[in-house]
This record gives C-alpha cells, structure tokens and sequence, in this order.
C-alpha cells in the first residue's frame, strides 16, 4: 500500500512574502490554505495535520494573550507530532521566544523569508532528503 502524502495547513493571515504552494506541491505536501487563525482552529476540528506554517504576529493590545498564536498552540498541545513552522518579524524575535518557553515551535524563520530555508525545515519536519 503506498504511504499517504503528508499533509500541511498553511495559515497567511498577512502575507507579504511568496507564495509558498508551488513548494507544498514539490515536496508532496496535501496542503490546505486558510486566512485566519479562526477557520485554521475549524480546519483542525476536522483533520490534524503533519505539519502547521503560520505567522506570528505580536499584539500588545490582546487582553489575555500576546500574539495570534496562543490558542493555536495551546490546542496543539494535545498533539504534539505536529510540526509548527513559524514566520515571523526579527525585531519580535524577542516576544517569540518568550512564547516558545511554553510552547514548542518546531522551527522560527524570520523575514524577509528564504525559500530554501523553509524548503530545509519543510523536508526535515516529514523526515526528507535535504
């Protein structure tokens, strides 16, 4: 039987950076697009991924958390195989990292984003040649 293709939810809630399905493709990736972190928890109400590619976007205004990703995180802990990617700003390289202590984040690249940086952490989350 062959082995099924590993599957990937890719949430742009900004962009600014390219395109990034043609890569999903080339690598075997099933991979499903949202905008949002809100339709991205739906997504996960019906199929957990392999591997999660998100933005993370520091907000000083949000009352009880500090960026988009928290609640996102919080219900991966219940699946910790998935692999989150994380794109992220350089100058809150700082407010990541505090949020890394309590979450785990498979791999952070920050921008402006390096195709064949992504391509090599993509390959090492499904365990693929580099």
């Amino acid at each position: 039987m062959p082995e099924a293709s590993p599957t990937l939810l890719a949430i742009i809630e900004l962009g600014g950076y390219p395109n990034l399905a043609p890569l999903y493709r080339e690598l075997g990736f099933v991979a499903e697009v949202v905008g949002s972190q809100r339709k991205a928890l739906a997504s996960l109400k019906r199929r957990v991924p392999d591997v999660i590619v998100a933005e993370y976007n520091f907000q000083s205004d949000f009352r009880d958390r500090t960026s988009n990703l928290e609640t996102l995180m919080a219900l991966l802990q219940r699946h910790p195989e998935v692999k989150l990617i994380c794109f992220y700003p350089p100058e809150y390289g700082h407010k990541l990292a505090a949020l890394t202590e309590r979450f785990p984040i498979f791999e952070a690249i920050a921008f402006p984003l390096e195709v064949t940086r992504v391509e090599a952490a993509l390959r090492r989350a499904i365990g693929a040649p580099p």
